[in-house]
């Protein structure tokens, strides 16, 4: 799960609106400035409204920053980051814009290229396999058509398949994150092994339609169930051999879905929550600001008391009227006594407002409330869960503990949960876990998992 702690002394960033012409995609360079350098990494997608991006730093824990304002005309590219006070103005060549850097009166060069940071796992085209583009409807929402790719071992054939579900935050087909396309590697490695595999863009994000912003995990499982009632349709997918693998988030929508369908044949969660969402990011709070003061004791026990406050405020409150104005009160007193003084009383409002809209959108409280169990203990398909001992987003003990207690007492027996030592929650080898280690990691899904998940699948499936 990325992050989605609402951290009361960092500023929660947006994505941004962009309006630019033939430069949707990844764009990569490195800020270059004594003594030290930045690696960045510009995204930008199409939607029905235009284009969104953001502006990620990898070398930062990955801080991810909304543009205010962009322009792209006559091949000229420019943008602001209002909130960081950056601006970038640069000249589109091929592949390449040159351009120059600025940010509180300091001016460096900058150049971003569509070239990606070394992935020596991402496999490279003809693949050996089949490989097709396909759309399919969620009848439950008119205004979402998915678009995704589905790889099958040959053009011809009946094949077990597998769908692969996203986690939280709006990801495109290849559940690209920090540089790395997890679910590009996990669906080539799988289809090289016999299996078809399904991956789409999110509804709202590159092909798909939609509106991601507004909605819940809930409005997300019926986006699979959409996925799963497309490959029922097609004639080289065995039907009784379909299922799931879910990272974070999207390990409890596939867990949902199968507790709505008895015809899914099996779910892989992948570092999935077991424990009530407000439990959750309360563990995520804790580990961060264990990461941001060390040993200071006494300013983590303040930070998670103001987690506790923030949240106490949104589950204790149905009015969303009085829920504003509590929760403005609250970061109005935070703010006040730990924000830096140079900040004026103007970007001290936009902090605060854009806290309470986090904090009351439909998305933050459903996951706070959402409690896994309810679902987990209504899947009755065989279940493996895997977590990384270095995972510091979703814990591995406490939530494999808890997925493990509550399928057993639900009657469920075919269960097996494994906890891997060294990796991540992307599930990369890590020394540490922190997210800060994400993208400088040149590993983009562990082998030693690959080799977990396949042999699972083939016992499961009789192959």
């Amino acid at each position: 799960m990325k992050k989605v702690i609402i951290n009361v002394l960092l500023i929660i960033i947006f994505i941004m609106q962009l309006s630019a012409q033939n430069i949707t995609g990844e764009w990569n360079g490195v800020l270059k400035f004594p003594g030290h350098s930045l690696r960045l990494t510009l995204h930008i997608h199409e939607t029905d409204s235009g284009y969104t991006a953001n502006l990620v730093s990898l070398d930062q824990s990955g801080i991810r920053m909304s543009v205010s304002e962009i322009t792209f005309d006559n091949r000229k590219l420019k943008f602001n980051i209002i909130d960081n006070d950056i601006k970038y103005f640069g000249t589109l060549n091929n592949d390449t814009i040159k351009g120059i850097f600025q940010q509180s009166g300091a001016i460096l060069p900058l150049q971003l290229q569509r070239k990606g940071w070394l992935r020596p796992q991402e496999p490279k085209k003809p693949y050996p396999y089949y490989e097709e583009e396909v759309w399919f409807i969620n009848p439950t929402d008119s205004e979402v058509t998915l678009a995704g790719t589905l790889t099958m071992p040959y053009k011809e054939g009946v094949f077990p398949a597998i769908i692969l579900v996203s986690g939280s935050g709006p990801q495109n087909r290849d559940s690209e994150v920090f540089g790395h396309k997890i679910f590009l590697v996990i669906s080539d490695y799988l289809t090289r092994n016999g299996f078809a595999v399904l991956r789409y863009d999110d509804r709202g994000i590159a092909a798909s339609t939609g509106i991601h912003d507004t909605c819940t995990t809930y409005d997300f499982s019926t986006d699979v169930e959409a996925a799963f009632k497309y490959l029922q349709s097609r004639k080289e997918i065995n039907p009784k051999q379909i299922g799931f693998i879910g990272h974070s988030e999207g390990g409890m929508i596939a867990s949902m879905v199968a507790a709505r369908n008895n015809n899914v044949a099996s779910i892989i969660l992948l570092a999935a929550p077991g424990i009530r969402g407000d439990s959750l990011l309360y563990l995520q709070a804790k580990t961060e600001a264990k990461r941001i003061y060390g040993s200071n004791e006494k300013e983590i026990k303040k930070n998670l008391n103001n987690k506790r406050v923030q949240d106490s405020i949104i589950l204790n409150t149905t009015d969303i009227k009085q829920m504003e104005i509590s929760l403005k009160d609250f970061f109005e007193q935070i703010i006040e006594k730990q924000a830096p003084k140079t900040l004026t009383q103007e970007e001290k409002d936009v902090i605060v407002k854009k806290y309470i809209a986090e904090c009351t959108s439909k998305y933050y409280q459903y996951l706070l409330k959402y409690d896994p169990a309810l679902t987990l203990a209504q899947v009755q398909c065989p279940v493996l869960a895997l977590n990384g001992e270095n995972d510091v987003q979703v814990p591995a003990d406490e939530n494999l503990n808890a997925i493990h207690t509550i399928l057993l007492e639900a009657g469920n027996s075919d269960v097996t949960i494994k906890k891997i030592s060294e990796l991540n929650h992307l599930f990369q080898t890590s020394e540490t876990g922190s997210v800060s280690e994400y993208a400088l990691i040149e590993e983009t899904f562990s082998q030693e998992t690959l080799e977990i998940i396949l042999h699972w699948l083939k016992v499961k499936y009789k192959l």
